[in-house]
């Protein structure tokens, strides 16, 4: 693609190219669009990236995004303690939090298992949710991943792990199709899933 003869322009027009789901050609078009913007709203923008980089911080409970050391859904007394949601990322956890169905608190595992992309149970936040449930020993955990293949050895390694635990380990309803992602699947459906959510154990027949 030819550049324009700037290199400030085409060196934001690169960066923009270089986020997942963005080519050349819309990065052309969003930083045209940018400088349209006048100079204060320009800075404003970029100034939030940059507080992104430097501010954002990780829950040292849940590993939700925050802007503490505490997220605020974990830090909200009125969500339980008794239940907790394994889930794979953040958008998971907005995916959710949408359907105003769930009223406990998260462990965002930040991936799961897949070795063909190398990722092992050591390379995610496993170790930690087996540790918080020793400490904090809720009475549910409820495992929220994509129906994969991947989703599914995830729940099952976990399971395997608190298998001599009293704790009631639960998985989302079937009503989201197999191979779906949770943050792609409709509000609705997602409620409808965590609401009838089904013993883990009572899966495994069906491998």
């Amino acid at each position: 693609m030819q550049q324009i003869t700037s290199n400030s322009f085409n060196n934001a027009v690169e960066k923009l190219s270089s986020l997942p789901g963005i080519g050349n050609k819309t990065a052309l078009r969003l930083v045209l669009q940018l400088l349209n913007k006048n100079k204060d709203d320009l800075h404003s923008f970029g100034k939030a990236f940059i507080d992104l980089s430097e501010q954002i911080e990780y829950c040292n409970n849940c590993y939700n995004i925050s802007d503490t050391d505490t997220c605020s859904i974990c830090a909200n007394p009125k969500r339980s303690d008794e239940i907790i949601c394994v889930v794979e990322n953040i958008l998971d956890v907005i995916a959710i939090e949408n359907t105003h169905q769930f009223n406990g608190k998260y462990h965002v595992l930040g991936g799961i298992i897949s070795p063909m992309e190398g990722i092992g149970p050591s390379d995610i936040n496993i170790k930690e949710l087996i540790e918080r449930i020793e400490q904090q020993q809720p009475s549910e955990l409820i495992m929220a991943l994509s129906t994969t293949m991947e989703g599914d050895a995830t729940n099952f390694y976990i399971y395997k792990k608190l298998i001599h635990t009293d704790i009631n380990i639960t998985t989302i309803a079937r009503g989201i199709g197999i191979g779906d992602e949770i943050e792609y699947t409709d509000e609705l459906t997602l409620g409808r899933s965590i609401v009838n959510r089904v013993p883990f154990k009572n899966t495994l027949s069906l491998k």
